[in-house]
């Protein structure tokens, strides 16, 4: 994992406008930022998909055309906390469907909370943690004939470029069987004022999330960044539907990565991409999953229509 680490550091300082891998987010202090942003006022994101989850778990439950008689896997992508899949589980438990829970995270430490937790509030149930790679663990259950839900939640399809996009839907699509389905939820285009506070809350929690990436190449990779010299920098295009994220020099300034062995030079306003949050409507939903194995079969909002899960069957 560190070595994965260190040479995707590297390649990203080394590029040319640079860049760092989003997914660094996550050790043990990201995950707690990530709770306490998702629990922000600004960040609608969660409480949108939640609201769908509490509010619409029969209208889920329906449309996935899940048989109550046969057994299925209930496999989440980047399960988190779990705190609106929790909604879905709990329905699906009282109603006796008989499937497992299998939460994959590259957090060893999100898997453990939510494996405790769930030992908790529902003891019946079948949880299998995954931790690792979503397409080795695909495959690892692929050859295995209970039909499959994926839930890929929280816009998380939103972190990568459309071309990406696209395939990843493409090859979560050559891990599944016809039938299979993949239940994906988007955030939906909107305007500035509603999109943009959702990455630069009042309190400053976003940048802490995003500076700790900084943080965490000081300590696993020994580097030497100074945190006070760099700052959080979302931006949001209306028009074009992306909201990005950097980490911006504010003045000229060299950093050292010794596990890299190399320096790299910044000048002042020169930035860092760390993260692309894509917003969907019908068209590109639709775009994304062109030259794949799925097709669309229901779209599902949250009250203000500022959210949707949708539900794709691989054919």
């Amino acid at each position: 994992m560190i070595d994965a680490f260190k040479t995707e550091v590297a390649n990203g300082l080394n590029s040319n406008p640079k860049t760092l891998p989003s997914k660094y987010f996550y050790n043990a202090i990201g995950d707690a930022l990530f709770v306490e942003i998702m629990n922000l006022p600004e960040y609608y994101l969660t409480r949108s998909e939640l609201d769908i989850f509490k509010n619409k778990t029969e209208d889920v439950i329906n449309a996935l055309q899940i048989n109550l008689n046969s057994h299925f896997d209930l496999i989440e992508l980047g399960a988190g906390d779990g705190l609106k899949t929790k909604e879905l589980l709990k329905s699906l438990v009282k109603q006796d469907y008989k499937f497992n829970y299998l939460p994959v995270d590259i957090s060893s430490n999100a898997l453990h909370l939510l494996e405790q937790d769930l030992s908790k509030t529902l003891p019946n149930l079948s949880v299998k943690t995954q931790q690792g790679d979503y397409f080795q663990i695909l495959a690892s259950l692929k050859e295995n004939n209970t039909p499959k839900v994926i839930l890929f939640l929280g816009s998380n399809i939103g972190n990568m470029n459309d071309e990406r996009a696209a395939k990843f839907i493409y090859n979560l699509g050559a891990n599944l069987k016809p039938g299979d389905q993949l239940l994906l939820g988007v955030d939906l285009i909107k305007s500035k004022a509603i999109v943009l506070p959702a990455y630069d809350d009042s309190k400053g929690v976003t940048a802490k999330f995003n500076l700790n990436l900084l943080h965490r190449i000081n300590e696993e990779l020994d580097g030497d960044f100074n945190l006070n010299t760099f700052k959080h920098q979302p931006e949001y295009d209306e028009k074009e539907g992306i909201a990005k994220s950097y980490i911006a020099s504010t003045i000229d300034q060299t950093v050292t990565i010794k596990a890299i062995g190399k320096s790299y030079d910044f000048k002042a306003g020169e930035k860092i991409h760390t993260e692309i949050s894509r917003k969907y409507n019908d068209a590109l939903v639709q775009k994304i999953i062109t030259n794949t194995d799925f097709k669309l079969t229901t779209k599902i909002l949250d009250s203000k229509a500022y959210f949707a899960d949708y539900i794709l069957t691989r054919h």
